[in-house]
């Protein structure tokens, strides 16, 4: 899984909890269902927001969830997932982005991309995955061409730029292509008057998503001598934090313009995750999950220490049996659910907290003034 929205179970609480699942699900099953097995492996947690946002503004519907069959990272459990044109949209335009990162990755010839035959086998791929999310874009009447169009002046962009060039003026193509998809939303929703604001927030997050990238992989692109924005354009991190803040304000700005039937999850998502993103690749955020309500909790984005919600009911579920367990056992490690999320045992089926103490949870809630200043409740549903 890849993405900046990477929100920790522990704080979503169970109703958002549940959402956010239902939508990341349903965003595999439709690369699936229109685009093949290994379509799946593009699955990623930004590509879900334009799933959410189209249903936060039309609200539930019939036929909006279905029942998918078991599933190894799900601990092969059934489950209510989301059905419908946002998450066929999601699924076009993940395939669209994840096929420029794979360019992208040939470009620099990173690792195995290196060698040539591989690279040429990427490349096909690449283009595979622009046409079919072209394909799916044009039936729900969305022009994938706008995200090509911001991939391919993506690369002369970059080797303009340089020394003095303002990092904007990078980030650019990555905020028209996720302002073109968040405004559609808006369309496939029902809600026209919508698209402007969310154009505007999506043109802040493709903003964050770059500069969170440049961020996150600057140590790593200077040791291995590759192109990084915040490098090449002499951007210190400190304007690059004062940038996102920006943008986190512009995002929370935006939607507060847009029409909601229900703008719970994706207030959660865009408002108070976004911000967890940012402390977490400018290193300024800690887990606070292993602390109770009564213990001291670190220093956070979320301020009061979490919510204890009390010991989980006793299990009541059978034993699986080697083959099943195993499965679910290579799922946990593969989406690094063992590591950062409290799970299902794969075999006996009890619950186990998560090995990692350091994801990225802040301290939840502890009423219903989470201070984002949208009087919200978070994460605690009911309080």
């Amino acid at each position: 899984m890849f993405g900046i929205v990477r929100p920790c179970t522990h704080r979503l609480g169970e109703r958002f909890k549940a959402e956010w699942m239902a939508h990341l699900c349903g965003l595999c099953l439709a690369l699936r269902g229109d685009h093949g097995q290994f379509a799946r492996i593009v699955t990623n947690y930004d590509g879900l927001l334009v799933s959410v946002l189209t249903e936060a503004q039309s609200g539930p519907a019939p036929g909006s969830r279905r029942t998918a069959g078991p599933c190894p990272l799900r601990g092969m459990r059934t489950a209510a997932v989301a059905n419908g044109e946002g998450a066929r949209l999601a699924a076009a335009v993940s395939l669209v982005l994840a096929s420029a990162k794979v360019r992208d990755h040939v470009a620099d010839r990173d690792g195995l991309l290196a060698r040539a035959p591989i690279a040429l086998a990427a490349r096909r791929v690449a283009r595979g995955w622009d046409r079919a999310g072209a394909r799916t874009g044009a039936s729900l009447g969305f022009d994938t061409a706008v995200l090509v169009d911001a991939v391919d002046r993506q690369a002369g962009i970059e080797t303009l730029a340089g020394a003095g060039t303002p990092v904007l003026v990078v980030t650019e193509p990555t905020e028209t292509a996720t302002a073109a998809a968040f405004a559609h939303t808006a369309t496939l929703a029902g809600r026209p008057g919508n698209a402007p604001a969310l154009a505007e927030a999506g043109r802040y997050f493709g903003r964050l998503a770059h500069l969170l990238d440049a961020v996150e992989d600057q140590a790593a692109d200077a040791a291995a001598g590759a192109w990084n924005p915040l490098t090449a354009t002499g951007t210190p991190r400190a304007e690059a934090r004062r940038l996102c803040d920006d943008a986190l304000r512009g995002i929370r700005l935006a939607l507060r313009e847009v029409e909601f039937a229900d703008a719970g999850l994706a207030h959660r998502l865009l408002v108070h995750e976004l911000r967890t993103s940012v402390d977490r690749a400018f290193g300024t955020a800690g887990c606070s999950h292993s602390h109770t309500a009564t213990g001291p909790a670190p220093e956070g984005s979320f301020g009061p220490p979490p919510v204890d919600f009390g010991p989980p009911p006793p299990p009541l579920k059978p034993r699986r049996g080697l083959l099943a367990g195993c499965a679910v056992a290579l799922g946990l490690f593969c989406t690094c659910q063992i590591c950062c999320t409290d799970y299902e045992g794969p075999w006996s089926r009890k619950k186990r907290d998560a090995w990692c103490d350091n994801c990225d949870c802040g301290p939840n809630c502890n009423g219903c003034d989470c201070g984002c200043g949208d009087g919200c409740c978070c994460p605690c549903d009911g309080c």
